[in-house]
């Protein structure tokens, strides 16, 4: 059983940075997705970024530019860099690992496809 733990979150001004990480333990593999989802308010999760172990990564349309996804797998860390933070990107964030076999149903960036979830960390963007 995998474990999620993100932190990272907080406060800013519109414009402004902050750095998620997720610390994954219980799971040694290295074979499987790992992504980060946010859910504003009165909306589904959605898919912010992921990273696969080939090091591909897709962004949300909304993000890319601004968003960077890493890991360290010495650390067992996922990374989310924001950059250009906007007042629209305030909502909870959540990170995510695919280690089942719905990784290969659906894409990266789709909630489906995860079976482990952090509890998530709070962004907050001012104006």
């Amino acid at each position: 059983q995998a474990q999620l733990v993100e932190s990272g979150g907080g406060s800013v001004q519109s414009g402004g940075s902050l750095r998620l990480s997720c610390v994954v333990s219980g799971y040694t593999a290295r074979n499987y997705y790992m992504g980060w989802f946010r859910q504003p308010p009165g909306r589904e999760r959605e898919g912010v970024a992921a990273i696969d172990p080939n090091g591909s990564t897709p962004y949300a349309e909304s993000v890319k530019g601004r968003f960077t996804i890493s890991r360290d797998y010495t650390k067992n860390t996922l990374y989310l860099q924001m950059d250009s933070l906007k007042p629209e990107d305030t909502t909870m964030y959540y990170c995510a690992a695919a280690t089942s076999s719905t990784r290969y149903i659906y894409t990266a960036l789709e909630v489906s496809a995860y079976n482990y979830w952090g509890q998530g960390t709070q962004v907050t963007v001012s104006s």
